[in-house]
């Protein structure tokens, strides 16, 4: 390698660095344009401005904090920290833009009677859009998504079928103070023939393929001191809804999969075991976990699902 001094070149020639490799490989002298230049140093001041103001480094089990500070409130009381995504977060739902507009949508439509915000498109639009992200965090556990149930387990509250009541005044009631679902199993009470009557009984009330002479005999247990089974479904086996005791004559099953049975002998075993084994069942009160506002919003939300009454 040897230099070569860039005086005697020609003025229209790239300027080099006078490094040249064998003979003829020479290294131009081609700077990085200013611009950029400013543009590398302003990256790094910006990164060491952002190191003092944000959280940066690990140091040991903790990290630097920063300068940086947010205030919000918490539990009705004014709370300052170092900035976090978490504290921003707590702020930006309490302050911003679609936060503030939700609530006041909250406010108003709380403060409207129930047959104002089911007849008023603007309130159910919010209902819909606010109850569909409560029902999902409280409901849906059990419920689905949907609001489908779960044969055997939870409710469907898509049909219109309502244990409990299906007015906006019950469904609230049923939201603030839960229910407890019960019906006592007869394994000690009725022999096996006895249940597969009842069974016969009431899948004939719902048109489907029985022995005659079992569902009689069926009839005559459910109404009679034998089964009992009128003190709750009563006489006309509709169900009472002071009892949460469901329509046995609507052909609609939410505790048996009678619709799921490859067979009339089949259907009829199921209804015959869940009147020997019972269930009990409880939903637990919200009244304690969420607002009144919460709650009516779920309400107008629940009813609509399945058309409420």
């Amino acid at each position: 390698m040897s230099t070569q001094d860039n005086r005697d070149k020609d003025p229209n020639q790239v300027e080099t660095t006078g490094h040249v490799w064998d003979g003829n490989l020479q290294e131009y002298n081609n700077p990085l344009p200013r611009w950029w230049l400013w543009g590398f140093y302003a990256t790094i001041v910006f990164a060491l401005v952002y190191w003092l103001i944000y959280p940066a480094w690990p140091i040991g089990d903790s990290f630097t904090k920063g300068f940086n500070t947010i205030t919000f409130e918490q539990g009705g009381e004014e709370r300052t920290m170092h900035w976090n995504t978490r504290a921003l977060l707590a702020k930006d739902m309490q302050t911003g833009t679609y936060a503030v507009r939700q609530r006041e949508m909250l406010e108003q439509v709380a403060a409207q009677d129930y047959e104002t915000i089911l007849q008023d498109a603007e309130s159910m639009s919010f209902v819909n859009a606010y109850a569909q992200g409560s029902f999902g965090t409280w409901c849906a556990a059990c419920h689905q998504v949907g609001g489908a149930g779960v044969v055997g387990q939870y409710p469907n509250l898509r049909n219109d079928h309502w244990k409990w009541g299906g007015t906006v005044e019950q469904i609230e009631e049923t939201l603030h103070q839960g229910r407890l679902g019960y019906m006592p199993g007869y394994r000690d009470t009725l022999s096996s023939d006895q249940l597969n009557q009842v069974a016969a009984y009431v899948l004939s009330l719902n048109d489907y393929s029985v022995d005659q002479d079992d569902a009689d005999a069926g009839a005559r247990i459910f109404t009679g001191t034998d089964g009992g089974c009128f003190q709750c479904h009563g006489m006309d086996a509709q169900g009472l809804t002071s009892q949460g005791a469901p329509n046995l004559t609507n052909d609609l099953w939410g505790l048996v999969d009678v619709r799921g049975a490859e067979s009339d002998s089949e259907r009829q075993r199921l209804v015959a075991n869940f009147i020997r084994d019972g269930i009990q069942r409880e939903m637990p009160a919200f009244g304690d976990r969420l607002s009144d506002a919460e709650i009516k919003m779920l309400t107008a939300y629940v009813h609509s699902l399945g058309g409420g009454q």
